[in-house]
């Protein structure tokens, strides 16, 4: 019995001391926490219920070189409410004034509202909504009604910002203007101008607020500041004409639809500084509507067809191995090379001809004989022409997607050489621009032989501060010899004003235009699947450029018609008229913004009336449509906008200091 009783107290001693063993590495293992890493546990506890919250600084605005807006950033604001927050003698001192406030702002019922907010504080709700997605007049309002005004900790507000990124002018040169969206794999897209400018000069430096957790999901700002506030982008000035831009979008959409072509473009580029005052891109999508899709000026390089008879002939010219006044003969519209086969697009050529009325009527037989004649024995004198006059270089654009022109070259491993090439780069086949490198081209000979690089932007600037101008950039000094460009200027403007010429139907005695047709077969490899590019690149007047611009529309339907003279040619001309027509004083093309004392007066007066009231229509009348939309949709009203011509006011449903109605439309008519 005696041996039984000290076995167990043995082996309670045994567990005795295990306990007081766990126990030590208990309170060592508490005290090293406490005391060695209880800062690192703090941290991590505190992470679980307070983060830094990132806040998205506002992206500059950009302009138009008239100075309206072409894309914008709009903040807007979720009001919630924190129940939890105020004491029972706030909460019951102001909740009722509270409700009579959101009942006037909402046009809800003050006695629900009570009932929703006490019901709120009954369930512990810390996060209710008040107001969604609301403006930033709107968000003062608020913000200054009865409890809310109180700030976060008293108060219970809470306060939720985003920004968004808006386009005044709708789906107008919106690919160009450009975006940046990240997706959620972190994937950032960056097209246009926007995208192109945006990490440098648009997008600002983002802040940082502490927030709270509060429940599942939900989380409350610590304070009413942020601990770093955010820093606005600064904003950029394009060289967008908006008046310019509407000429150029709506004709190019017009001969689209009549010609249910696939995708087109237009670009017009001022000749002596390379600024771009309009570019527009338009493809068809499946329901045969069109919309800015792609930029196909700046990143579709597809071959020129006869728009490179320029080309071929500058370098024919500046080399001396022939001139204007050589008859060359056409051969009954037919060359053979290796068996492959030139031909006319007019049946049994044009006989004997000079170079000038061979590129005046577009001969293919004509310009390729002059081109085999002058380098067959020695073509790398050709390309090496070619490449004196930087039709071997991109661009450089800030736009991202610009592919590299191409030109075929016997000296190049795979440089896309043949028996043919030659003879077939005559006439535009083998070699592939983008519009707007063979627009740059165009205008370098309506520059009088100085290449300027095509320019988007003006100058960045915050406020009225100038941060960075953007000055004219000079690629090339003289791509050739006056004499030769006072030549190719001559074969252009007859190509319009000879009756003989294939741009003779766009002939205006009201205003010269230059220009080249072009007519390329596409996917020519399959007779099936045979489509073509037509375009028409130029400049206007005739005499002292002012503008250039280039056209190229692809897959017109063959049915209707697919040559560059009725297809691309109209366009054209239908921009040079209505700039002139619009706008006859062209040294003031520079000044079109429309702005006057009365409008100017109104407008501010409205901007002070709309920062406490949101129910007063302001007089849009002579304003820029684009402006009258900001201004509106910062109401938080529906506009809808019939628009025509240079996109002035003309017309509003609505009155003037007429009170609104809730969810109403507004609708503009400008012109």
């Amino acid at each position: 019995m005696a041996v039984n009783e000290k076995n167990i107290l043995n082996r309670l001693y045994f567990i005795a001391g295990c306990m007081f063993i766990f126990g030590l590495a208990v309170v060592f293992k508490l005290l090293s926490i406490q005391f060695l890493q209880g800062d690192v546990y703090r941290a991590k506890a505190t992470e679980r219920v307070v983060k830094n919250v990132v806040i998205p600084a506002n992206r500059g605005n950009v302009y138009s070189v008239n100075g309206n807006l072409l894309a914008t950033s709009i903040p807007k604001y979720d009001i919630r409410f924190d129940a939890l927050t105020p004491n029972a003698k706030t909460f019951e001192k102001y909740v009722k004034p509270l409700c009579d406030s959101l009942s006037k702002y909402s046009g809800k019922s003050a006695t629900k509202l009570l009932k929703d907010l006490r019901r709120a504080r009954a369930n512990k709700n810390r996060y209710y909504l008040l107001a969604r997605n609301i403006g930033y007049s709107d968000y003062i309002r608020l913000r200054n009604f009865p409890l809310l005004e109180l700030g976060a900790f008293k108060g219970g507000l809470i306060v939720e910002q985003t920004t968004k990124r808006e386009h005044p002018m709708g789906g107008i040169a919106q690919r160009t203007i450009g975006y940046e969206r990240v997706d959620d794999k972190g994937n950032v897209t960056r097209p246009g101008i926007d995208g192109a400018f945006g990490v440098k000069y648009l997008r600002g430096v983002d802040g940082q607020r502490k927030k709270q957790q509060i429940g599942k999901g939900q989380w409350k700002p610590l304070s009413d500041a942020n601990e770093i506030e955010p820093q606005d982008g600064y904003d950029v000035y394009t060289t967008i004409d908006v008046n310019i831009q509407d000429i150029a979008h709506h004709a190019l959409l017009a001969q689209l639809e009549k010609y249910k072509a696939d995708h087109g473009c237009v670009v017009v580029m001022e000749t002596k500084t390379g600024e771009i005052r309009a570019i527009s891109n338009l493809g068809r999508n499946k329901n045969g509507h069109y919309y800015e899709r792609l930029n196909y000026a700046v990143g579709e390089s597809h071959e020129s067809g006869s728009t490179f008879k320029l080309m071929a002939l500058a370098a024919a010219f500046e080399d001396k191995v022939a001139d204007t006044s050589d008859v060359v003969d056409t051969e009954k519209g037919v060359l053979s090379f290796y068996g492959k086969k030139v031909r006319d697009s007019k049946y049994g050529g044009y006989g004997k001809i000079s170079v000038s009325k061979a590129f005046e009527v577009s001969s293919n037989t004509g310009i390729v004989k002059v081109v085999d004649e002058g380098y067959r024995k020695n073509p790398e004198k050709f390309i090496d022409r070619l490449y004196d006059m930087n039709l071997n270089n991109g661009l450089d654009l800030p736009i991202i997607g610009e592919p590299k022109p191409i030109i075929p070259d016997p000296r190049i491993k795979n440089g896309r050489w043949s028996g043919i090439a030659l003879q077939w780069m005559a006439y535009g086949y083998g070699v592939s621009f983008t519009p707007l490198q063979t627009l740059t081209f165009y205008n370098a000979v309506a520059n009088d032989g100085v290449m300027v690089k095509p320019r988007f932007l003006r100058e960045v600037k915050e406020f009225d501060k100038v941060i960075e101008p953007f000055e004219r950039e000079v690629i090339n000094e003289q791509i050739c010899s006056k004499e030769t460009i006072s030549k190719l200027q001559a074969l252009l403007k007859n190509v319009v004003e000879k009756k003989h010429g294939t741009g003779h139907r766009l002939y205006s005695k009201n205003f010269s235009m230059a220009g080249k047709t072009g007519t390329c077969q596409k996917d020519y490899s399959d007779k099936s699947k045979l489509n073509y590019i037509s375009s028409f690149a130029g400049y206007f007047p005739a005499e002292n450029p002012k503008y250039s611009c280039i056209v190229v529309i692809h897959e017109p339907d063959k049915g209707v018609g697919y040559y560059g003279a009725d297809v691309s040619g109209p366009v054209f001309k239908r921009v040079a008229q209505k700039i002139y027509t619009d706008t006859p004083l062209i040294d003031e093309i520079e000044s079109l913004e429309v702005k006057t004392a009365a409008v100017e007066k109104d407008y501010e007066h409205f901007y002070k009336t709309a920062q406490t009231y949101k129910t007063i229509m302001p007089n849009l009348i002579g304003m820029p449509a684009m402006d009258a939309i900001v201004l509106l949709e910062n109401m938080q009203i529906d506009v809808t906008v019939k628009l025509s011509g240079n996109g002035i006011v003309k017309s509003q449903s609505v009155d003037k200091n007429t009170k609104l109605k809730d969810n109403q439309t507004v609708v503009l008519k400008a012109s």
